[in-house]
């Protein structure tokens, strides 16, 4: 019941109050704004003031609020849909059976607790037995394929030149902390993550029965050629890059260039046959070969223990489970675990996640909704059209290639058209550890699978139930799940101003990621290719750099700032996102209108609605993570840097010279 009320609550104060205006119809209120607040000062906290000021994170959470922490009460629904699966009977093999029997043997804690780390035994024995660079390479080569990751970085995708065929493509890797610049910044809380770690390191190592000195010296040998790893690493900024990120280089070449990593032999151990790769950022796979040759194999050793240890350590007895959750508290500041039942619900939808979604569909999305975000769709590529027609920055031959490729679009809506099988995942109850082994193994085979043949664009990246949206730029396809169609976002039940700035936003911002800095780079078909005019092009680097500026001057956390250079895309989907939203909300009856609903213009409820959608609250360890990984700003940001640079939004709430978000017109940022 606790858990039923907590998600009741969190969608009155993440959207918004319904109140009957007769007995055959509902509609949605605008409740909550702060009115000691200036709309014009800071309108996020105008429209989510009371709501921040009041809302307690869970102890479970490192945030709340709308967007990826609305996955929250979604695994409340999931979880319920899991509770009575798993105790229903189901044919052996059906999807209710591997579902539910999945997460039985999660929530099974009896047993697994009795297993310890039996689970992973074998593989440490086998760890043991490595003698030589050439079966160390063998073991990291089957790990890959078993979900077990650490010195390679391996996946099939569409080839960025070629994009409707699947390619082997390699990524950086070999790190534990969440990326390169958190070995050798020396700042307290820097610091102070890098000894947590470390002691994570030391209480895995013990856990398996070693001493406190030798888990100690095992901790700070797999640390420090993390470390090592760390300086061939590229960092997040540098990692948008799309052409830097394509290197294509023949088998036989890198071979020759990196003779101890053996690439031929490296292929055929993972199953890929292939006589070329495209090698995302080369200088790690340089500088692994190098370290192959001047690290000691007893120390890769001990590095390739460390990994499995924290690879596994959530499927294994509760003490690697509580030694993981201590390293986690310090990083993100979330006060307690989750409970079983959420870990589990997460697993299955990590491991199973369209069989499950299956479920959550049947129950909880009404075709009613795909319905009607095929017109806002619709309306929002008629929008982002118009906006392009009057650009004064841009030639009539770039505009024509720029139309193509919006036209081009494949959209998905809600769910697949073709479920994903399971059928080779082998799930039984009492046997967690090696059910995850088996949907790992189950995972590697289907994206092995994928090579060398033409890419599938109806395949989905992300599952159905999880609230999110996503562009793909190598397919030139927008995805809006099904778990991001709810309030505050989408309702059936709201008039159109709060749709059109909730998923319309949303709608926009993804169509924009086609003609950000990176999705820019790709044309209709998917191929990165100079689709643009050199003018053209060095205009709209201009442009993206003003939003880079603007983003680099706010400041998050006391004089921790935005990072620019790493958000500027989502930066620029926003503040694009708003201005088609509002178009094409203007083309609709109510835009049209000005008859005020609860006291506000359709304008105003349209702006407001923007501000709800990013309704979020997060602790502040949490956040200082997020500035430093996350492409994303902050939900602040996200409300107030686009509505500063929208003329619109001036009249609708009267913002004036001397308001805090006021900016000289010639000085708002419009890219398109």
């Amino acid at each position: 019941m606790k858990s039923t009320v907590f998600f009741a609550l969190l969608l009155l104060v993440a959207g918004a109050c319904r109140q009957k205006t007769d007995p055959t119809s509902e509609r949605v209120v605008i409740t909550g704004i702060d009115s000691t607040k200036k709309p014009g000062d800071d309108f996020f906290t105008y429209a989510n003031g009371i709501w921040f000021d009041t809302i307690r994170i869970p102890d479970s959470q490192t945030g709340v609020g709308s967007y990826s922490f609305l996955n929250y009460p979604q695994r409340l629904r999931l979880k319920g849909i899991l509770d009575s699966v798993s105790t229903s009977k189901n044919a052996d093999g059906s999807i209710g059976q591997k579902v539910g029997d999945f997460y039985a043997s999660g929530m099974d804690t009896l047993t697994i607790d009795k297993r310890g780390f039996e689970p992973i035994q074998p593989l440490l024995t086998r760890i043991d037995a490595v003698s030589d660079v050439t079966s160390l390479l063998k073991l990291v080569a089957d790990e890959e394929k078993a979900g077990n990751g650490s010195l390679i970085g391996f996946y099939v995708g569409p080839d960025d030149k070629q994009s409707t065929v699947n390619i082997a493509q390699f990524y950086q890797t070999g790190i534990g902390l969440p990326e390169r610049d958190y070995y050798f910044k020396s700042d307290l809380g820097t610091i102070k993550i890098q000894k947590a770690y470390q002691d994570y390191l030391t209480s895995l190592f013990g856990l398996t029965g070693l001493d406190a000195a030798t888990a100690r010296k095992n901790a700070t040998i797999s640390y420090g050629i993390e470390k090592q790893l760390a300086t061939g690493h590229r960092t997040n900024i540098e990692l948008r890059d799309v052409k830097a990120n394509y290197n294509k280089l023949a088998v036989a070449s890198l071979s020759k260039k990196h003779p101890v990593l053996n690439w031929t032999t490296l292929l055929q151990d993972l199953g890929a046959k292939v006589d070329s790769v495209n090698v995302g950022q080369p200088a790690y796979y340089d500088k692994l070969n190098s370290m192959l040759k001047s690290v000691a194999v007893a120390d890769w050793k001990v590095y390739l223990k460390a990994h499995a240890l924290t690879n596994y350590a959530n499927l294994l007895s509760r003490p690697f489970v509580d030694a993981s959750f201590a390293y986690t508290k310090v990083l993100t500041g979330q006060a307690v675990k989750q409970t079983r039942a959420e870990e589990m619900t997460r697993a299955v939808d990590q491991s199973l996640g369209e069989a499950l979604a299956e479920l959550y569909v049947k129950k909880y999305f009404p075709e009613s909704a795909k319905k009607r975000m095929a017109v806002l769709v619709g309306n929002l590529k008629k929008a982002f059209e118009a906006r392009i027609d009057r650009l004064d920055w841009m030639s009539d031959s770039t505009k024509a290639k720029a139309k193509d490729k919006l036209y081009a679009f494949t959209e998905k809506i809600g769910y697949p058209d073709k479920w994903r099988d399971y059928s080779q995942v082998v799930i039984k109850r009492g046997a967690y550890f090696e059910n995850c082994l088996s949907a790992n193994k189950n995972d590697y085979l289907y994206n092995l699978n994928k090579l060398g043949k033409p890419v599938d664009r109806n395949e989905w990246h992300t599952t159905p139930p999880t609230v999110t949206a996503y562009n793909n730029p190598p397919l030139n396809e927008i995805v809006f799940p099904a778990g991001i169609l709810q309030p505050p976002y989408f309702d059936v039940n709201a008039d159109d101003a709060l749709n059109y700035g909730g998923i319309g936003m949303v709608i926009g911002h993804e169509i924009t990621h086609s003609f950000d800095d990176q999705g820019a780079q790709y044309d209709k078909a998917g191929n990165v290719t100079d689709w643009w005019t050199k003018a053209d092009y060095a205009k709209f680097k201009a442009k993206t750099q003003q939003v880079i500026d603007q983003y680099n001057a706010f400041t998050v956390l006391d004089s921790v700032h935005i990072k620019g250079a790493l958000t500027v895309g989502e930066n620029t989907a926003d503040i694009a996102g708003v201005a088609i939203a509002y178009d094409a909300f203007k083309l609709t009856e109510q835009g049209k209108d000005t008859a005020k609903l609860d006291g506000f213009t359709p304008d105003q409820r349209f702006f407001i609605s923007i501000a709800r959608i990013w309704r979020v609250k997060t602790r502040d360890p949490y956040m200082a993570m997020y500035v430093n990984t996350n492409p994303h700003s902050p939900a602040k940001w996200r409300v107030n840097g686009p509505l500063m640079n929208f003329t619109p939004f001036y009249k609708a709430f009267n913002v004036q010279p001397g308001d805090k978000m006021y900016k000289p017109e010639k000085d708002r940022i419009v890219v398109w």
